[in-house]
């Protein structure tokens, strides 16, 4: 029988920091197999219930409640210890009364959250690539993987607002100076500031945002950037 690409661990020394585990208790530890997200940036689905949420103790316990059904990324089912948890999912447990959604913060690149349970549904996406089928519509794909076809005029860097797991366009928020803007990455990850002006990518430079935060601005590629509203974000990010 033919195995899946990608290995299924990873030496521990080798794990990005925010996914919170002890780096000396064992060798290796589960690692995400090639999905939604990169791997940098993502954390596989048994580690974020037991290192990050501490619904579990053991790998044997995130086993049993992954293998049942039990978890719910995005509004689907997913029945894999590999599967990547990245920027803006939103995870629900069976028997859990807590709804959490993968945001950066101003310590980790991701960090669940608590939210409302009429959040559940809705999503923000960045778009990242467009390609015209015809006159009217295009397929549009997006940081977590997905695409849609759709006749919504968007560009790359804009948001989507989404209804999961429709795959809906609610609401398309623009990369343009007067919107908020969220860091994904980087060291300022997690703050969110108002964008003043864009400055178009050069031979040897990318497309840069002007971010203005509370008391300065900042000068950081569009790519790491995501428009969340207008006067402020259109969904929970804190």
């Amino acid at each position: 029988m033919v195995s899946i690409s990608g290995s299924k661990k990873l030496k521990r020394q080798m794990a990005p920091q925010f996914w919170g585990i002890t780096r000396k208790d064992k060798r290796f530890v589960v690692t995400v197999r090639p999905g939604p997200h990169k791997k940098s940036y993502s954390v596989p689905t048994a580690v974020f219930l037991r290192d990050m949420l501490g619904i579990v103790t053991s790998l044997r316990e995130a086993k049993t409640s992954i293998y049942s059904g039990k978890v719910q990324i995005d509004g689907i089912v997913r029945k894999s210890l590999h599967h990547a948890i990245g920027l803006m999912d939103v995870v629900e447990l069976q028997n859990v009364p807590d709804i959490y959604r993968m945001v950066p913060t101003e310590d980790k690149i991701l960090k669940p959250i608590k939210i409302n349970k009429s959040e559940k549904s809705k999503k923000l996406v960045r778009v990242t690539s467009k390609t015209t089928i015809n006159k009217s519509r295009q397929q549009i794909g997006f940081h977590d993987g997905r695409s849609i076809i759709s006749e919504e005029k968007v560009n790359v860097g804009d948001t989507c607002l989404i209804q999961i797991p429709e795959q809906k366009i609610l609401n398309v928020i623009r990369l343009e100076p007067g919107y908020q803007g969220l860091v994904t990455r980087g060291n300022n990850a997690g703050q969110i500031g108002k964008i003043k002006t864009i400055e178009e990518g050069t031979f040897i430079l990318p497309k840069r945002v002007i971010l203005s935060l509370e008391d300065r601005k900042i000068e950081i590629p569009a790519y790491i950037i995501m428009p969340v509203g207008k006067e402020e974000p259109v969904i929970q990010l804190k």
